[in-house]
């Protein structure tokens, strides 16, 4: 059974890192939320360490750009670890061919452009190139082209047309939805979930996946965090709460996230019968559960 805390400093002195989701526990994609900021930065001033850890299918410098232009300070973290980053070293990898499609925003661009310098020979190796699908080894999807307007219906015929064409797709989102400023928006993993009902192939990089949370781990160590008791944060049942309970650890749930509707009316104090209920139906068991990240 979760237990329903009050702040993240009652139970940070188990902890000596936390891998924290943004969307729905930092920021609502447009503001950030300032006790979720004091939370880490307090965490960060007793000697812990924070990663954020986002299932964003853009390059690190990309997500850290837009925490800056929404006024999230760089003292409550010590590095961003994107999904993106994961996707993108698959990608260069040949998870899906050289010659690929690409399914996504004008925004995702950095994907195929801006590689961490750990990935710098790799790309220039990789001969990665983009086509139209009928000419494509792969697709790579990091989301859809306009997610204010679109949903994955309006994508039915191009994936049918991948599926028959047995092309795999790279997912660089798990996420289903998100919220921005109070609107749920569909995402990358809406669109992967929806080929892999087709029959297509999905591949997946981010949260609940692996890969990540070994990205993640790494930063921990170059940052000499030996062995470190590790919490995670997250407001997906599906992605933050199964991704770090398969990798062995504490989860720490935010239920004023994607599914703030099912814990009742009151958004910082979550219904503890209505909490359990959801939680027994998605056979999930964070060890904390709380409002708000605060």
């Amino acid at each position: 059974m979760t237990q329903i805390i009050p702040s993240l400093a009652s139970i940070s002195a188990d902890y000596d890192a936390v891998f924290c989701d943004l969307w729905g526990c930092l920021h609502n994609g447009a503001q950030p939320f300032p006790a979720a900021l004091s939370a880490l930065q307090g965490f960060r001033a007793q000697g812990g360490r924070v990663i954020l850890l986002t299932n964003a299918p853009r390059p690190r410098r990309d997500v850290a750009a837009h925490l800056a232009a929404m006024g999230v300070p760089t003292d409550c973290f010590d590095d961003i670890v994107t999904s993106g980053q994961a996707a993108q070293f698959a990608m260069l990898s040949g998870a899906v061919g050289q010659k690929v499609h690409h399914i996504g925003a004008t925004k995702d661009e950095g994907f195929f452009t801006d590689f961490d310098p750990s990935m710098a020979a790799l790309a220039a190796s990789s001969g990665i190139i983009r086509v139209p699908m009928d000419r494509a080894q792969g697709i790579v999807c990091t989301g859809l082209t306009d997610d204010n307007t679109e949903s994955p219906d309006d994508y039915r015929a191009a994936l049918l047309m991948g599926k028959t064409l047995g092309l795999p797709m790279l997912c660089a989102n798990p996420d289903i939805t998100v919220h921005v400023a109070g609107k749920l928006l569909y995402c990358a993993g809406a669109l992967a979930a929806a080929y892999e009902k087709m029959g297509g192939e999905t591949l997946y990089f981010g949260k609940p996946h692996p890969p990540i949370y070994d990205r993640a781990r790494a930063r921990l160590a170059d940052l000499g965090a030996d062995d470190p008791r590790i919490l995670c944060i997250g407001d997906g049942i599906a992605t933050d709460v199964a991704g770090g309970g398969g990798e062995g650890l504490d989860c720490l749930y935010i239920t004023s996230g994607v599914d703030a509707a099912r814990f009742g009316p009151n958004l910082g104090a979550p219904d503890p019968r209505l909490l359990q209920a959801f939680l027994a139906e998605k056979q999930a068991a964070p060890r904390y559960s709380m409002g708000f990240l605060e």
